[in-house]
């Protein structure tokens, strides 16, 4: 049985979240030794910082980063492997990891408060779904896509749902056939990325820039009326007006 319970405090959460400047919320994955893979744990902690952030009414915009060479390898397979142990052969464990996947993709789409993603290595499968989920990605020079589960038998079916929302038809298809890397370059010109920075302006803090223009719309827009919208209709708004 896989243990799924917080860690000690005195061990480090696999999520961390701080505040760079007003308005700024940064959520980072900080599992670099394990290439910020997706365990039960990871979701679980990000989809409650998710909405920390969400509820936070300081923070106008959400930066997601993430330590390490990679910027996500997608779920754990490791840990999804280990649980065929268990006297169900895992499934349970992996439909709760599914659920909790679904669950903190939801939750990004549902927050009010614009998502960009800050992508500074590779963002594979599961990793890669959350950069296309975002609102907003900037990627350093280095940074690599791909949906690879066809590589070892698998088929990319859940990461193909958010892929298929940014890239066209055929583009996205031939992602998830072929499983192979596609280059920052290469993403911004079929619609994952916004825009691509170079690895030095990137380690500067490039990604405040993208929150900072939109801070500025939100707090311009920001009043009772529209405080009082859904949801779903403030990221409307931000998804077809705020650009950076």
């Amino acid at each position: 049985m896989i243990d799924t319970k917080l860690p000690p405090a005195t061990l480090p959460l696999p999520v961390r979240v701080h505040h760079p400047e007003a308005g700024i919320a940064v959520i980072t994955l900080d599992r670099p030794h394990v290439r910020n893979s997706l365990s039960l744990l990871m979701l679980d902690t990000l989809q409650s910082a998710i909405a920390d952030v969400s509820n936070d009414t300081s923070v106008h915009a959400v930066v997601l980063a993430a330590m390490g060479p990679a910027f996500c390898a997608g779920h754990d397979l490791k840990e999804l492997t280990a649980a065929r142990a268990d006297a169900d052969r895992g499934r349970a464990f992996v439909k709760r990891t599914m659920d909790a996947c679904a669950a903190t993709m939801q939750a990004i789409l549902n927050s009010p408060k614009p998502f960009i993603a800050a992508v500074q290595g590779t963002a594979t499968a599961a990793g890669c779904q959350l950069v296309a989920t975002c609102d907003l990605a900037v990627a350093s020079e280095t940074a690599m896509f791909a949906t690879p589960g066809v590589n070892i038998g698998l088929f990319c079916s859940t990461p193909m749902v958010a892929l298929s929302r940014n890239v066209s038809r055929k583009q996205a298809m031939e992602m998830l056939l072929l499983g192979e890397m596609l280059s920052a370059k290469d993403a911004v010109a079929h619609g994952l990325v916004n825009r691509v920075a170079s690895a030095a302006a990137h380690r500067a803090g490039w990604s405040a820039s993208g929150p900072r223009t939109t801070c500025r719309r939100g707090r311009a827009i920001h009043c009772r009326s529209w405080s009082e919208l859904p949801a779903y209709r403030q990221k409307w708004f931000f998804q077809r007006h705020v650009k950076f």
